[in-house]
Formats: C-alpha cells, sequence, structure tokens
C-alpha cells in the first residue's frame, strides 16, 4: 500500500494542559506512531498549516486520510472539503475519527446532519464486535472496553451503513452505532466512535488495532479508474426500424 495521511486539528493539545499532557506532540503523531509500526509511509497534517496541509500534491499521493477534528470544523475551508470529497469519489480512503462525524467532509459525504447525543462524565464503553468476520475486526474478541471515554448515544443521524461493525454501550445506559462503513464513488469510508481528546483512547492497544485494520481495509483497489461518459457499444448495434 502507498501513502496514509494522518490530519488532526491540532488545538486542544496546544490550548487544554490535560490534553497536552495525553499527547504532548498532537494526536496525529500518535496515530502516525502506531501505524508507523506496521511498515507504512505515514504524513500528517494539521489545521493552521497552508492549505490545510492538503495541498493538491499532498491529497493526489493519499492513499488514506485519517480526519479528527472537533472545535473547528468551520474552519476549514470549502475548498479543501471539495478537494478530499473528490479524492475519495476517486478511490481514496476515508477514516473519520470520534468527533469528525460533525466535519465538513463527513457531512457532505453522508448527506445527513450526523447529530448525536453526547455526555462528557467519563462512563465507561464496551464496543461488540457485530460482524465478526469482518477484516476491520481481525484480532479483536468479542468487545473490548474503555474505561473513560465520552458517551455518544442513539439516534445518530447518518444514512444507513453499508456495514455496522462495532456497536458500544455506555454505563449511562446509552448505545451507539460506533464502528460504520460506506462506500462512496469508487472510495471506502469507515466512521469509527472512540478518540475523545482528554482521555488515552489512542494509545488503547484494541483501538489500534482497529484502525490498523481499517487502513488495510480502505486503501484503494489496485485497478484502472472506471470509465465514465459516453461509451462506443462493444458489439453493432442494430438500429430500429
Amino acid at each position: 500500500m502507498g501513502n496514509i495521511l494522518v490530519w488532526n486539528e491540532f488545538r486542544h493539545e496546544k490550548k487544554d494542559p490535560s490534553v497536552a499532557d495525553l499527547y504532548p506532540n498532537g494526536m496525529h503523531q500518535v496515530i502516525a506512531g502506531f501505524l508507523k509500526e506496521k511498515g507504512w509511509d505515514v504524513e500528517t497534517a494539521t489545521l493552521d498549516e497552508p492549505e490545510h496541509g492538503l495541498t493538491d500534491d499532498v491529497l493526489d499521493n493519499t492513499d488514506v486520510l485519517l480526519w479528527w477534528g472537533h472545535v473547528a470544523h468551520d474552519e476549514v475551508s470549502d475548498e479543501a472539503v471539495k478537494k478530499v470529497q473528490q479524492r475519495v469519489l476517486d478511490g481514496m480512503g476515508l477514516i473519520v475519527l470520534h468527533s469528525g462525524h460533525f466535519s465538513k467532509i463527513f457531512k457532505v459525504l453522508m448527506g445527513t446532519s450526523c447529530d448525536l447525543k453526547w455526555r462528557e462524565a467519563g462512563d465507561k464503553e464496551r464496543l461488540w464486535v457485530v460482524d465478526p468476520s469482518h477484516p476491520i475486526v481481525e484480532g479483536i474478541g468479542e468487545y473490548f472496553e474503555l474505561e473513560q471515554e465520552e458517551m455518544y448515544g442513539e439516534h445518530f443521524d447518518i444514512p444507513a451503513p453499508d456495514e455496522v461493525v462495532l456497536v458500544s454501550w455506555f454505563t449511562g445506559g446509552e448505545v451507539f452505532r460506533s464502528g460504520v462503513t460506506y462506500k462512496r464513488g469508487n472510495g471506502k469510508i469507515f466512521y469509527f466512535r472512540p478518540g475523545h481528546e482528554t482521555h488515552p483512547t489512542y494509545h488503547d492497544e484494541s483501538v489500534q488495532k482497529v484502525i490498523q485494520n481499517a487502513v488495510n481495509w480502505a486503501a484503494p483497489v489496485k485497478r484502472d479508474r472506471p470509465v465514465y461518459g459516453n461509451a462506443q457499444p462493444l458489439e453493432q448495434v442494430l438500429e430500429g426500424k
């Protein structure tokens, strides 16, 4: 597989000491680190870089893009969103993490509000594997737990997923579709719920395993891009009389 790009707002880590303690160099660096351990070529980009780090050259050479955003969704330019959307339609994989459900790019690709219930109370989260044959949960048991996480609860206003891979339960009683897949154009999308900035979620081995598996799954298929538009017949077409 080719190049992976981890995109992060990189705002919480600069302003909140509790987040900086968990991710001193940013969540994107932690995620990039455990992906690099698999031997992949991984780059990072952040919101405040020129063009948000999403230049044409960078996107053209990205096979899978991972996206984490929260407090600055509106600061992402519409031009960048359109470029990422087109790359997904052309075949680039996209993994949207946690509060990225409200990102411009995810909303555009879903066509819905992507709204949900939430609570910051340090709930325990139990993530159940509901599609054990799916490659995204290879190496994951029947479930895994995160001792503290932000709660997301249904209803999650997304289109019916192509596949529901993981479902979460929280100690407050809520449930949530925490791992869902979509296809848009020639690209594959995985939304993965865990990842609140004040908890050490991206240091968890099971979370890392799911993300590593998802990168493999979302990678573009190595084949020629489909041809669209007016097409010449393969066989002789007899005009009707």
